[in-house]
């Protein structure tokens, strides 16, 4: 068991994290910090399909344990789902971790690090699920720190002091091929977000994208198609969709070649913080100071109201938080960290 006193020697690590797109995005330096101290063990990552992309050939991790995390919700899967985790948990124990660590803090991942067989499982004191009952070690992480942090206060608990915070990515494609040549400079739009109340109203992303002075490019899932045809159509021949047309790593190579991303709290905003991408993030129902844009240099926008956050995620009758939120404000605040002077505009 890892006690107070944690070994130098650790020769094979499991991380459970498996989804989403960016509190995978967050982890990442968890694992530069546990590479650095560790630089001899195989880390091996336990993530969702879909998500994988990102962390494929990634320098740091030794292998990914893919997972059909979606499908296993379908009550119409269990049997299937059942098979595929005594499969998953028979492959697991083959490999002889030293450690397992549980960054998602639910009862699944739990089981995925109880079931390893690995000699020690970590996780946070506040997981939900029971989970807590599955670890060899509570680590206290925090409710009311972004989630960057609490997951190097892990770090910190398994011996990573003084380390740097970086997200290391994998090697991401150029942008030839992505982004028309004669696009020039442009900024990234982020119109979707993963509930409707956290989105801020479409027209309003295109009305920003008409007085913008360079080229808009509109990214989201395939899912979301209609939100970002809605910007299109508002952007008065402005913006350009690539929703649905990007893999993860075509959408980080996207989003690093951007003078500055506009979004709403959605998965592409932790992306573009850790590329180093400037970043506009609109908020209303969640917190900024627990899912904000990690880093000094981005800016949050949110309607100073006495209800927000609110942490909701069904519908609210009356959804004040986005909609209070003009485009002249986006456009001062845009204007005011010079980024659109620096392009000529």
């Amino acid at each position: 068991m890892i006690g107070r006193d944690v070994p130098r020697d650790l020769r094979k690590i499991l991380v459970v994290k498996p989804s989403a797109l960016g509190d995978v995005i967050h982890s990442l330096p968890f694992l530069h910090a546990l590479a650095t101290r560790y630089p001899q063990a195989e880390i091996h990552w336990v993530i969702a399909r879909g998500i994988h992309e990102i962390l494929e050939g990634h320098p740091l991790i030794h292998r990914l344990w893919v997972i059909d995390k979606n499908k296993w919700k379908q009550p119409a899967h269990a049997a299937k789902t059942v098979t595929e985790l005594r499969r998953l948990f028979r492959q697991l124990r083959t490999q002889s971790f030293d450690l397992a660590v549980d960054l998602q803090g639910l009862l699944r991942s739990a089981l995925i690090a109880r079931f390893s067989a690995a000699k020690s499982v970590v996780g946070f004191r506040e997981s939900r699920e029971g989970s807590v009952f599955f670890y060899s070690r509570r680590i206290r992480g925090g409710t009311e720190v972004h989630a960057v942090d609490r997951y190097l206060r892990m770090a910190k608990s398994l011996g990573c002091n003084g380390v740097d915070v970086q997200h290391p990515f994998p090697k991401l494609p150029s942008l030839d091929g992505l982004i028309p040549q004669e696009t020039g400079p442009y900024a990234v739009l982020a119109p979707a977000a993963g509930t409707q109340l956290k989105r801020w109203p479409p027209g309003c992303f295109g009305e920003l994208a008409s007085r913008l002075p360079l080229t808009s490019i509109v990214v989201a899932a395939g899912s979301d198609k209609g939100v970002a045809l809605r910007v299109v159509a508002a952007s008065k021949g402005r913006a350009r969709s690539l929703a649905g047309r990007l893999n993860p790593k075509e959408l980080a190579a996207v989003i690093r070649g951007a003078r500055f991303m506009v979004c709403n709290d959605t998965g592409p905003m932790h992306m573009a913080a850790a590329l180093g991408t400037p970043v506009f993030a609109l908020f209303g129902p969640t917190n900024p100071q627990r899912t904000g844009p990690y880093g000094a240099r981005h800016t949050v926008i949110q309607a100073a109201l006495p209800c927000a956050p609110c942490y909701r995620r069904k519908t609210c009758r009356d959804w004040v938080c986005m909609k209070a939120i003009s485009v002249d404000e986006v456009m001062q605040r845009i204007h005011g960290s010079g980024l659109i002077e620096a392009t000529g505009g």
